[in-house]
Order: structure tokens, then sequence, then C-alpha cells
């Protein structure tokens, strides 16, 4: 069997930065062993099949090398970027995802793409998991926690940059990940991801995790609408604009690859 597949950096204008995504669009599921498969082969941060149900309505699943994610943002922008390529007359979208619900989608007349998505915000957690502390070499003055991971608050963005991770101790923190964050000079946030329990030791720019940042620091810095930059090797931007029950989240993404695989 032969299916298309096309390889989108996320979360930026320019190749090679952002995150990459694989993007596998079907008339029906393969089975998940199959996807599995393709995803541990392809060993990107995420690999998206999703399921055309007509040309503005769609099912959404996503695979890390590892396992099956309920929720990735990076992908979604890759998998809309694909499907309005296909569509040049389309500027909207819908997914529906199993584990967040239905998904819109705008392509907007200057290249990004918006995605509304749930908002998640983080409550602050009283009782911090040691490994937590110990697998992180900066502490944190502030922890949070929604249902995909641990936020840890930094003073500043430096210690955002410089801090060094025990990925050993934080895969015991399993299912929940790690994102570091602090109010940045040149952005309003910044923010480092750490997911070694389901995809990889530092994940590049991670879309679903700023539903839950963005609504965390609307509040501690007053304003509705932020700049945020995931601060990884390959660094992405993302615009947030938080609202009562959601946040939009905008990016531009690139072409890398097109291609067939046979499986």
């Amino acid at each position: 069997m032969d299916l298309e597949i096309n390889i989108v950096d996320a979360f930026t204008d320019v190749a090679f930065k952002g995150n990459s995504a694989a993007v596998i669009i079907t008339n029906d599921w393969l089975s998940d062993e199959l996807m599995q498969s393709i995803a541990t082969e392809n060993n990107l941060s995420e690999t998206a099949f999703v399921k055309t149900i007509n040309t503005q309505h769609y099912e959404i699943r996503w695979f890390s090398p590892i396992t099956e994610i309920d929720f990735c943002g990076h992908a979604t922008l890759a998998s809309s970027f694909v499907i309005f390529a296909k569509n040049p007359t389309v500027s909207n979208i819908h997914f529906f995802a199993k584990a967040v619900g239905h998904l819109s989608i705008t392509k907007m007349s200057d290249g990004y793409i918006q995605m509304d998505f749930p908002s998640r915000p983080p409550a602050l957690v009283t009782d911090v998991p040691l490994a937590l502390l110990k697998g992180l070499s900066i502490k944190p003055i502030e922890v949070l926690q929604n249902n995909q991971a641990y936020f840890v608050v930094y003073e500043n963005e430096m210690d955002v940059i410089s801090v060094v991770t025990n990925n050993d101790l934080l895969k015991q923190l399993a299912p929940y990940d790690v994102v570091v964050t602090a109010k940045s000079e040149t952005y309003d946030f910044i923010s480092r991801y750490f997911w070694p329990a389901n995809g990889g030791d530092e994940d590049p720019v991670t879309g679903s995790i700023h539903t839950g940042l963005a609504p965390y620091w609307a509040e501690k810095l007053n304003k509705s609408s932020l700049v945020a930059y995931q601060a990884s090797k390959r660094g992405g931007e993302i615009i947030c604009n938080v609202g009562k029950n959601s946040v939009q989240l905008l990016g531009k993404a690139v072409q890398y690859l097109k291609g067939t695989i046979t499986v």
C-alpha cells in the first residue's frame, strides 16, 4: 500500500525551524499498530493521521515515536497547512479529535493559520513531586499542573534557556510532561517543553501546551493577546489570543517534503 506523506515545519516561516510534523491523509483509518509503526519510523515529534469526511471536515489523531498523543498543536497546524494547499478555495476547516472534541481552523489572509482550541489553564501544585525538583537544575518559583504537564515558572528567561534536565527523573512523572516558562524581554513569555515519557527529550515547539501557558500569562500580564516563543534549538513563535474558554493559536508553516511511503 502506497500513502502520500507530507512533512511540514510548523510555527515558522522559514525551513529547518519550528517543529516538524508528518501528515498522512486517508479515507479510512489505518490500524493503530500501523500508525504507530509509521510514526516510530518517521521519528519526528509527531505524525498526524487525518481521515477525510469532506473538504471541510476531518478526524485527526496524533502519534509520537513512542505513543498516541491526546492533543498536538503543531501537527494540527501542519495538517491544516496541507489541507489548505490541496483545497485553495477553502478557508475554514474543522477537525474532530476524541480527547479534545471539535477544533476550528481558519486560513488568514496574511499567511497565518488560526486554530481555536479549548483553554486548559493550570492550577497551583502544593505538593511538588521530588522527581520534578531533582530533575531540573534550577529551582522553580512556582509549580502548576493541568492534564498535560507540570508548569514550572522561573524568575527570568535566562533560567528557562539555561536549565538542564535529568530526563530519567522527569520520565517518572508519566503520564505528565514538563514545561518551564518565564516572562520575556523580547516576547510576552518564553518556554521549553520536555516529554521523555511520551515523545522525546525536548520538543521543538509545542502548540498544545500554549492552551495552558497563554491563560496563565494572560492573567499574570493582564493582557489577552500575547506573543510567545519556545526557546528550543529550532525555536518557534506562537501568537496567542485568550478568550474565556478558548485559546486561539496562530502560526505559519513551511513545506519541507512531499513523497510516498510504502507499507
